[in-house]
């Protein structure tokens, strides 16, 4: 197994980090490689702003899920699906006026475009996932950034075109990171088909689902009976979830409004 597989396969998401600090060399070599991430027409539809200030952390911590260990962690990189730009690059460059001489409609961004965007972000991070785990400095996805999103907007200053699609987290391993093992993932026959979608069936899901299903040490939520009814209260079902869909709204309604 080469270098490059070892880091895919053993990577884990890291909450507790090692005293050492993140040099600008490592932070560097970090941002450089999710610039390196393919993204849609090179037009690079993202920002990564770092948080260096930590009230800024602290609130983080508070607004994220109430995590302390987001305060706590050496890099903080938002990842912020970014149509802003362009918009403004346009309209320096005069294309809504070009448009109306040679009778075009200028558009203004729609859903398709925040998608895309959301995208280019996402990937870019994953990059620099990767590239911070071959120098030794583990992450941690933040996905309730998408939360709050009136706070967030303030604290950044945030347009309406940009969103905070996530965040990471980064510090150095502690001694004991390699030697714990990943947690498990779905296995490949439930997740990878070929030419057609499959939906699964109650004996696929119970085979898909063993594992968990017959994990002593879950406790389940409130009256759950089985697995599902226990996640759904955790996850789907949750305050913090409800939160994001009711933030994520509110930022899809504002990024399609003209300006």
């Amino acid at each position: 197994m080469n270098e490059t597989l070892k880091i895919l396969y053993n990577r884990k998401s890291l909450r507790t980090y090692d005293a050492h600090k993140i040099n600008q060399q490592e932070i560097d070599t970090i941002i450089n490689g999710a610039m390196r991430a393919p993204t849609a027409g090179n037009m690079m539809l993202y920002t990564i702003l770092e948080v260096t200030k930590q009230t800024d952390k602290d609130k983080l911590a508070e607004t994220c899920d109430n995590q302390p260990f987001i305060a706590k962690a050496p890099l903080v990189l938002l990842f912020l699906a970014d149509m802003q730009r362009w918009q403004d690059y346009y309209r320096a460059s005069q294309v809504p006026d070009f448009c109306k001489t040679i009778g075009k409609s200028y558009e203004e961004p729609k859903e398709s475009d925040l998608l895309l965007a959301c995208c280019d972000a996402l990937i870019a991070a994953q990059n620099a996932v990767i590239a911070a785990e071959s120098i030794g400095i583990g992450s941690c996805y933040i996905g309730d950034i998408m939360e709050q999103i009136e706070i967030h907007r303030e604290m950044f200053s945030l347009p309406n075109h940009v969103f905070p699609i996530t965040m990471l987290c980064f510090g150095h391993h502690k001694a004991n990171y390699l030697t714990q093992k990943p947690r498990p993932r779905f296995h490949q026959k439930f997740i990878h088909f070929k030419d057609t979608y499959q939906r699964l069936t109650p004996n696929e899901f119970q085979e898909m689902f063993h594992h968990l299903e017959t994990n002593q040490n879950i406790s389940y939520l409130n009256t759950a009976e089985n697995y599902a009814q226990h996640h759904y209260l955790k996850k789907t079902g949750a305050d913090f979830s409800e939160e994001m869909r009711r933030s994520v709204s509110v930022a899809l309604k504002d990024w399609i409004k003209s300006e």
